[in-house]
């Protein structure tokens, strides 16, 4: 007959999918009975209406269900009381006091903060913040978006993720896709529904999207800034000076020079810029393969010159980028293998090179007005 420590083991390898922890360690396994062949497991999930408990209960049958003796897997859910999920917020916010709390941002010195910007719209920022997103989780790292347009929020759809983020306790629980966690406006109002918002409300989002988020430990979190060097872009560097920049242009002179001044606003807001990407950078006829620069040539190596950083990659204007991005299947999960998939990895390598020398430095973190630094 089975018993209760072979079960307990094999239910080492069940994560909850929404915090990407063992169901044991965040106090979740509430109880084990073993009765003849049948075993019976008692998980208790955030809240009664969990969106994953077909999950949880697929993935705790599927672990124990193969073990010798075991005949049938009986798995009962039953929602968290209040203080169960008071001292599980508590654990997960790595057991600092419940109050006075002056800010809930806290990203562990390990995780490499990018703000990806643009000067101008159309240039393909969300399109490449997905694909290196994308890439990077490929390549085993953990990532995170943060869909800072709040305006023009497109990363759900690009990425390929929809639903409603689950919440208890002040704490947002984010969506994955392909590997990605990502938070954004456009779970919260529907796609069609224009968000409104002056600075101080805008401002507030930002906050909320960094510290009531439950990202985990994250090596890069991406976060996708709307075009220009307005009210969210100060408002994320007040929040996490001496972040990364990493600016997306197009060949073209006109975006070039404001791609530009993009990448010098971070010199006045305490960012960091580490390189520049140029979309479109040209287009391969599909039937004659004659390459054609159809925005011009040079705008992304001058704005690199000009900023001092460098050019992390070129990558081709493809209709197979355009179409993963309306069906929310990114081109470097559905065909690595594509010239601009291909370009947006080495964008991802140069990523990780730019920034591997913070990895493991403190990220001086900010509450922003009215708040006290921590």
């Amino acid at each position: 007959m089975v018993t209760e420590e072979q079960v307990r083991q094999a239910l080492r390898r069940v994560m909850d999918p929404e915090i990407g922890k063992p169901i044991e360690d965040i106090g979740m396994l509430r109880g084990i009975e073993v009765e003849g062949g049948t075993v019976r497991v008692d998980v208790l999930i955030t809240i009664e209406g969990c969106p994953l408990k077909d999950r949880i209960t697929s993935d705790v049958t599927n672990a124990v269900a193969p073990l010798d003796g075991v005949a049938n897997v009986d798995v009962h859910l039953s929602p968290m009381s209040q203080e169960q999920r008071e001292a599980l917020v508590h654990q997960l916010r790595g057991g600092s006091p419940a109050a006075p709390q002056p800010s809930k941002i806290n990203f562990p010195e390990s995780t490499s903060i990018i703000a990806v910007a643009s000067g101008k719209g159309g240039v393909g920022k969300s399109s490449v913040t997905v694909n290196l997103a994308c890439a990077l989780a490929a390549e085993g790292y953990r990532v995170g978006i943060l869909d800072a347009d709040v305006w023009g929020f497109s990363v759900p759809r690009m990425i390929g993720v929809t639903g409603k983020p689950v919440g208890f306790d002040d704490m947002i629980l984010p969506l994955e896709a392909h590997g990605v966690k990502v938070i954004s406006m456009g779970f919260f109002v529907p796609e069609e529904t224009p968000v409104i918002w002056r600075g101080p409300m805008l401002h507030k989002a930002i906050e909320q999207f960094l510290g009531d988020v439950y990202w985990g430990d994250l090596d890069f979190l991406l976060c996708d800034l709307p075009p220009g060097t307005g009210d969210v872009a100060i408002s994320l560097a007040s929040f996490l000076p001496g972040a990364a920049m990493l600016v997306v242009t197009t060949p073209q002179e006109a975006a070039r020079k404001v791609a530009e001044r993009a990448g010098k606003m971070a010199e006045r807001t305490n960012l960091r810029p580490i390189g520049v990407i140029e979309n479109m950078s040209y287009y391969v006829c599909p039937h004659c393969g004659e390459r054609d620069e159809i925005f011009g040539s040079g705008g992304g190596k001058e704005a690199a010159e000009t900023l001092g950083v460098p050019l992390m990659a070129q990558v081709p204007l493809m209709p197979a980028l355009r179409a993963g991005g309306d069906v929310g299947r990114p081109v470097v999960v559905t065909d690595p293998d594509t010239p601009a998939s291909v370009a947006l990895r080495e964008a991802a390598t140069a990523v990780v090179r730019a920034t591997r020398s913070r990895v493991g430095k403190p990220l001086t973190l900010l509450a922003g007005p009215g708040g006290a630094a921590h």
